[in-house]
């Protein structure tokens, strides 16, 4: 197994900061990327930081990282509620994954309810906003500890 945490994010998420400050935050993608990149580099863990718009490019990061990594760190944007594929990538990891979401989606509209990415999460967080990728990390370090989820 290497130190090496995957952290995806999907569609429109190049547009954190920008977008619904409201309900997502200030911070930019760049901010969540040096957080995650610090709070792994404390437990001597490193980050491959990835965004994409495009569901394949998705799917090719989770292959690349499903078996051998420190686990997988996913805000998989709207791709939440609808991409069975997504899943089906997912299904095949061998590492834990932890679906995280800045945003608390049950408390918005009744289509966020619903997680295909839940399906194959070893955990998940929500509306922690980007503090949540950061517990994420802390939890697969955990993990990695040999402690109990």
């Amino acid at each position: 197994m290497n130190d090496t945490i995957l952290v995806l994010n999907g569609p429109n998420l190049n547009l954190l900061g920008k977008r619904q400050p409201e309900i997502y935050g200030r911070e930019t993608l760049a901010d969540v990327e040096a957080l995650c990149r610090e709070t792994a580099a404390g437990f001597g863990l490193t980050v491959d930081f990835r965004q994409s718009n495009a569901e394949h490019v998705l799917i090719d990061a989770i292959h690349d990282f499903r078996v051998g990594s420190a686990g997988i760190v996913i805000n998989a944007g709207a791709y939440t509620h609808t991409s069975v594929a997504l899943l089906d990538a997912l299904n095949t990891c061998e590492v834990p994954v932890i679906e995280c979401h800045i945003s608390n989606v049950h408390r918005r509209e009744a289509f966020r309810h619903h997680s295909y990415i839940s399906l194959a999460a070893t955990a998940v967080l929500a509306g922690f906003g980007t503090h949540g990728y950061a517990l994420a990390i802390r939890h697969l370090a955990h993990l990695r500890a040999g402690k109990p989820a």
